[in-house]
Parts: structure tokens; C-alpha cells; sequence
């Protein structure tokens, strides 16, 4: 079930429609579990610096800016105006959190997925088709722009030389296409009556893919090993579909906390996928139609 039959009362107006779908994504994500290592409503997984009620105030928080970045693409603006959103949107997150990061790798890759819903709207037609349209609009500015402000991340993709989030946008999300989706709808062909079982498969597929920078920088080149080895494993072993797959995912969650990792790269990809999903199936996307 996509998250745009989930809202029960659809806001006015294409830009707030669109930002409910990101901000639903951003809850879902939060929701499903169990995800190794990182924080959910059960528990903090590896983060002794926030918990679900942060990152709801997060969600919250950036909601408004997700509106204002289809605004900006329905607008055609430049990415130095979407570059300023997203800082006012950073600025409202720590303001929230009280200066925890928690989602600041989402608002660049959600955001950038809802300015480009402001540019293609409508005519935006698959999920694949929105995430490459971020590289086909932005992909030179995003590669050629100002360094990402000192994160984590930044700092692990220049030590391991991976490409990153920064990378990923600019070639039009390419394991959001080829390996999130995918995931999602084989989690939901295994299991269709349980959407957050197919959102933990999505996970996992993209755990095992995805250089994480989180995981780099954490646990550093046997940390990301160990993970998406882990992951690996789970989806050979069938993923969702196995009897005890919730057993055995919780299981790989405290031996993560046990290690400190956190695949919170993977997260923010799970965020997207979900919300390019709902983007796709919600008739809302370019029209005045309701999203349900």
C-alpha cells in the first residue's frame, strides 16, 4: 500500500500535498522495524544522541520546506534558490532537535525529489522517470557546486573515496531506481499485507547495495562489510518471505547496536524510495484531483 492512501485528509494545494508525501515518508521510515542499527519507535538503535520523538520533531519541522521547494520548481529556480531552502530547512531542523542532525541527508534528496515534482508535475510518470529528472535538471550544478557543509558523510566520502548522497542525485538516483524500488515491490509481492514488512525488504535490499557513509564512518571498511554482508544474507535467506524474518532482523539490530553501526544512509534512501513511490501512485501529483 502506497503512503498516499494512507493520509486520511489530504491538504489543499499541489505544493502541501507533495510535502505531505515526503513528510509521510520521512514517519514511515521512522516506523518500520526492525532496521538494524537504527532508531525507531521501539528503541535509539546505535544513537545515544536522539530518539523517534526527535526525529519526529525533525519531520515536522521540514515539512513546510518540502512545499516550498516544489514552489521553487514549479518556478524554475536556479540551485542556488533551492540551496538556500534547503539551509532554512537544516536550520529548522536543528532548531527542533535542539542541534541533532536528523535529517539532513533527507532534505537534500527529498527535497530535490520535490523541486523536480514542481518542474515535471504530472508528466512526471514513473518513480524512475522522477528520480532521474533530478539529474537531467541538476545533475552538472549538483556536481559542480559549492562542497556539502561538514557532515560525517562529507568526511567519509572524501577518506573512502565513495560517491555518496551528492553523487547519487546527480546521476539522476540510480540505486533508488535499480535497487530501492525493486525492493519495495518484491517486499510487497512477498508480502502484500504488510507494508511494513515490505518497507523493511526495501531496506535491506538497499543495505545491501549502498555504500553508507554512515557505516563508514562509524565502523569504517569492516563495518560496511559486516552490514551489507548481513543484508545479503537476509535477502538470500528470503528476505520478508522467510518464516522468522522478523526474529532474524531483530537479531542483526542488536548485534549492530552491539557494533555502534548505523546505516543512516540506507534510511534516507528508504525515505525516497517511499516517497517516489507515493509520488507515483497519489493523482494528486499534477493535478487538483484528491490524493485518496
Amino acid at each position: 500500500m502506497p503512503l498516499s492512501a494512507e493520509l486520511e485528509a489530504p491538504p489543499a494545494g499541489r505544493p502541501e500535498r507533495v510535502a505531505a508525501l515526503a513528510h509521510a515518508a520521512l514517519i514511515a521510515e521512522l516506523e518500520a522495524w526492525p532496521k538494524p542499527g537504527l532508531v525507531s519507535l521501539v528503541d535509539s538503535g546505535s544513537h545515544a544522541d536522539m530518539d523517534a520523538g526527535a526525529l519526529k520533531r525533525s519531520a515536522d519541522a521540514i515539512r513546510p520546506f518540502f512545499a516550498d521547494l516544489v514552489r521553487a520548481g514549479e518556478g524554475r529556480a536556479g540551485m542556488a534558490e533551492l540551496r538556500r531552502i534547503g539551509l532554512a530547512a537544516e536550520a529548522a531542523m536543528m532548531a527542533a532537535t535542539g542541534g541533532v542532525n536528523a535529517h539532513r541527508g533527507a532534505i537534500f534528496s527529498l527535497g530535490l525529489l520535490a523541486a523536480a515534482e514542481g518542474v515535471v508535475g504530472g508528466a512526471g510518470g514513473s518513480a524512475e522517470g522522477r528520480a532521474r529528472a533530478v539529474g537531467a535538471l541538476w545533475g552538472g550544478a549538483i556536481r559542480g557546486g559549492p562542497a556539502p557543509a561538514s557532515s560525517n558523510g562529507a568526511a567519509a566520502v572524501l577518506r573512502f573515496g565513495v560517491g555518496g548522497a551528492r553523487e547519487e542525485a546527480a546521476a539522476g538516483f540510480p540505486t533508488l531506481r535499480r535497487t530501492g524500488l525493486p525492493g519495495l515491490r518484491e517486499g510487497r509481492r512477498l508480502r502484500p499485507d504488510d507494508p511494513v514488512a515490505a518497507r523493511v525488504h526495501c531496506f535491506f535490499a538497499l543495505m545491501a547495495a549502498v555504500d553508507d557513509t554512515n557505516l563508514l564512518h562509524r565502523g569504517g571498511r569492516g563495518g560496511l562489510a559486516f552490514a551489507t554482508a548481513s543484508a545479503a544474507r537476509f535477502l538470500a535467506a528470503g528476505g520478508v518471505g522467510a518464516p522468522d524474518w522478523r526474529d532474524e532482523a531483530a537479531r542483526l539490530h542488536h548485534a549492530f547496536v552491539a557494533r555502534r553501526l548505523s546505516p543512516g544512509g540506507s534510511a534516507d534512501l528508504l525515505a525516497a524510495t517511499l516517497f517516489l513511490d507515493a509520488l507515483e501512485a497519489a493523482p494528486c501529483a499534477g493535478s487538483a484531483d484528491p490524493l485518496l
